[in-house]
């Protein structure tokens, strides 16, 4: 399952002259705009999809449908809606409900589960180590992170906890006092591995030009054209041999692509 957030306000881009105008005037330019939006009553909303894939055609596809570089063609995989995220209301006190936030992939609901995505395997890790070590080990009972409902485990001590400890009951199970129990529907969905672990070889998925081909192929000229004006922006003061190597690229997605950068580049060379 893939997870989509389609913004309602509609999509307007800056161009490099007036951000750093922007900034220059303002630093926290956007984080006003959402603030403001929200005093005024403008509610921000995002639609929220989903893609979902059986299981059986996952080692069918003709891509690794776990690498985050690659997406699920719409066409094979419709975006299903599912409802909507609104901001409705701004934090009232910064520190408490912003600061002390500890958002984190490895929390989700029952049903969800993780993918073997590289990626989000390592951040399942990772968020809850940056968490304990900037919140503490018990940072899940900071009011703005702690669940809604009851959630009864055999968690104990650590620095900062708040709730009584659980009193003077056991701290293991099974036990014999029957506090709490193992719940097992609400067990993780079981997730079907094969093959042999080994060192990964780059030279068996070589695929790296077809979907940003068509992406390519979906802009506008005039998307081209700003396109190839801030690669070249942000290319022009590295090495010529490395502007090369990286200009061949682009060419494999498409010959205008890198043609297009390349004559962004003359351009600013001759602009100097």
């Amino acid at each position: 399952m893939k997870f989509h957030l389609k913004s309602q306000q509609g999509i307007a881009n800056l161009m490099d002259d007036e951000a750093k105008r922007l900034v220059a005037d303002d630093r926290e330019s956007s984080q006003r705009d959402l603030y403001n939006a929200i005093e005024q009553g403008n509610f921000p909303r995002w639609k929220f999809y989903v893609q979902i894939m059986p299981e059986a055609e996952a080692s069918q596809v003709p891509y690794n449908p776990f690498d985050l570089t690659k997406v699920w063609p719409h066409g094979d995989y419709p975006l299903i809606e599912v409802g909507v995220l609104e901001l409705n209301r701004n934090p009232e006190n910064y520190f408490s409900e912003v600061e002390q936030v500890a958002m984190n992939p490895a929390n989700v609901v029952p049903g969800i589960s993780f993918s073997p995505d590289r990626m989000l395997q390592g951040r399942l890790f990772s968020y809850g180590d940056a968490h304990r070590y900037r919140l503490g080990v018990n940072h899940q009972q900071i009011p703005v992170n702690a669940p809604r409902c009851p959630f009864h485990n055999y968690h104990r001590d650590g620095a900062m906890r708040v709730d009584g400890n659980s009193g003077n009951g056991p701290t293991y199970e099974p036990n014999s006092f029957g506090v709490f129990q193992e719940q097992p529907d609400f067990s993780e969905p079981p997730l079907s591995v094969e093959g042999a672990a080994a060192h990964w070889d780059h030279r068996e998925d070589t695929d790296y030009f077809s979907q940003p081909r068509k992406l390519y192929e979906l802009l506008s000229d005039e998307e081209h054209q700003r396109m190839f004006a801030r690669i070249a922006g942000d290319m022009k003061d590295v090495p010529e041999f490395i502007q090369q190597r990286q200009i061949g690229l682009f060419s494999d997605v498409h010959p205008d692509y890198g043609a297009g950068v390349a004559a962004a580049l003359r351009a600013l060379k001759e602009a100097k």
